[in-house]
This record gives structure tokens, C-alpha cells and sequence, in this order.
């Protein structure tokens, strides 16, 4: 898989909220694998990535949850992460402008 799977932004944030190197790259590994199973949604990789950390707000177990939200129904993640309706928007607020 490739890196740009997951953009600069919100690997950005990824830092943020997972400051432990570790923790950080497990993220990065399972917002990959999620982008890949989540593809015939043809929703935004970044957009369905996003809603997962956001719903974590740092927490692991948080993230885990969110993980297991996406594969059973995207549109629950996305609403839960608030990212269901003006989505560009809260992208640029919480990631910085793309």
C-alpha cells in the first residue's frame, strides 16, 4: 500500500492526537487497510479516515470502535464523526486547509 493513501494533513493530526510514535503508526496502518476495504464507497479516503479520528479523539479503544463502525455501515462513521453534511468544511477546520 502506498503512503498517499492517507494525506499530509491528516497525518498532521495523527500525530497530534497519537503523540506516542508506536500508537501513530498502527493508525496510519489501519486507516490504510480501511481505505482499501471502504473503496466502493466512493467516498474521499480522507473524508472516512477522518471521521475515525476524530471519533477517537486519541483514545485507542475509541479508534478501534470506529474502525469496526466503518466496516459495518460508512455512513454511520461519517455522521458520527461529523463529517456526514459540509464535510469540506469541517475538513479544512480540523485538518487545515488541503
Amino acid at each position: 500500500m502506498t503512503e498517499n493513501l492517507i494525506s499530509a494533513r491528516l497525518h498532521r493530526r495523527i500525530r497530534q492526537d497519537f503523540p506516542d510514535a508506536e500508537v501513530a503508526r498502527g493508525i496510519v496502518g489501519a486507516l490504510r487497510i480501511l481505505a482499501v476495504e471502504l473503496e466502493d464507497s466512493r467516498q474521499s479516503a480522507e473524508r472516512l479516515q477522518t471521521a475515525a479520528v476524530l471519533i477517537a479523539a486519541g483514545d485507542v479503544e475509541r479508534f478501534r470502535r470506529a474502525i469496526r463502525l466503518a466496516r459495518t455501515d460508512w455512513r454511520d462513521l461519517l455522521m458520527a464523526g461529523g463529517l456526514g453534511d459540509d464535510f469540506e468544511r469541517v475538513l479544512d477546520e480540523e485538518l487545515g486547509p488541503g
